[in-house]
């Protein structure tokens, strides 16, 4: 286990039974929904990418939804059709809520790193007139952006996996002039088996945490435990990691603590079945409630094959919202 790491504890909401759909969300608070792995969407069956897209944008005001992230292997097969699926999805959210994409191992080269096709289609003009979006490098295979929401202010970066040492330098540099904001990171590989399995049982069995493998850019790429290390644990504004990536764990929560003492919740999920996460932020309570619903289901998650207890699908996360961040140290964010 790395050090500073801790096994999360995972509390069971009960506000509302599994298997119904989500309440509407009360004034004062506000969500941000995540959306898992598209790849078998964009590739097979794009009107469930189309329909969780467009379930967001019915419930904009109902469930008070400010920011849409996706954590990544947005296409199965890096090919302009699927692709093509991908855009059409995501286009509902254009000038209606700000969003983010991180690139997963499925959306590039992995041998290079080379996400051309990404970049065709989400170029960093795409989102130039967008006052949210904050930068990007590498032709937005990187980028990142800020929201307000109930008065606290907000960063997002999403991340490439197994971002380099060149990608590290940068989201440091964002993360240092962007200190006055709590901190969200989105990146496609960060919770799984701690080693890469040699069986195919033990994708599901072997020991599991902030791995300390990777697929993608060959030496250069970094293993997620390195991300922590390097660049995720040594800000103090960090406190929310969101990845996919293992759908052979599919549901995975840890609790870690940065080199400041702040607490960083990193949250893992790779559905199949229009299942996508639904953050909720209480600031009066200085909670998260995480929710994950189907669209196609019309239901939230009461368990599947792979991770039948509830209480991983559905539960509640601690953050303190009521103490202002750190003042930044250089420069005075946006």
């Amino acid at each position: 286990m790395l050090p500073g790491v801790v096994l999360g504890v995972l509390g069971l909401w009960v506000g509302v039974a599994c298997g119904q759909e989500i309440p509407p969300a009360p004034a004062g608070t506000f969500s941000v929904v995540a959306l898992p792995d598209t790849q078998a969407y964009s590739a097979r069956t794009p009107a469930v990418f189309y329909a969780e897209t467009q379930w967001i944008v019915d419930n904009l005001e109902a469930q008070r939804i400010v920011f849409v992230s996706h954590v990544g292997d947005i296409v199965d097969r890096n090919v302009p059709r699927q692709w093509a699926a991908a855009v059409r999805a995501m286009a509902k959210l254009d000038g209606r809520v700000p969003y983010g994409l991180s690139v997963g191992n499925h959306d590039m080269k992995t041998t290079t790193g080379d996400a051309s096709l990404f970049s065709a289609m989400f170029p960093a003009d795409h989102f130039k007139d967008c006052r949210w979006y904050g930068g990007q490098i590498k032709d937005n295979a990187n980028s990142y952006q800020v929201f307000e929401a109930e008065g606290l202010r907000f960063v997002v970066l999403h991340l490439e996996c197994n971002a380099p040492d060149d990608v590290l330098a940068w989201a440091d540099g964002v993360l240092k002039a962007q200190a006055a904001r709590r901190a969200i990171i989105t990146t496609h590989m960060f919770l799984g088996p701690l080693e890469r399995p040699k069986t195919s049982r033990g994708w599901y069995d072997d020991p599991k945490g902030v791995m300390r493998w990777h697929k993608c850019h060959g030496k250069a790429g970094n293993p997620p435990a390195q991300l922590w290390a390097k660049c995720f644990s040594k800000h103090a504004n960090v406190f929310l990691i969101l990845s996919g990536d293992q759908s052979r764990s599919q549901a995975m929560y840890m609790k870690l603590k940065g080199e400041h003492g702040n607490v960083v919740h990193a949250c893992m999920s790779d559905y199949r079945e229009g299942y996508f996460r639904v953050y909720r932020f209480m600031p009066k309570a200085n909670q998260i409630r995480v929710m994950t619903y189907s669209v196609t289901k019309r239901a939230l998650c009461k368990g599947t094959k792979v991770v039948k207890d509830a209480s991983k699908h559905q539960f509640t996360l601690d953050y303190d919202m009521t103490t202002p961040v750190a003042t930044p140290a250089a420069g005075t964010g946006r």
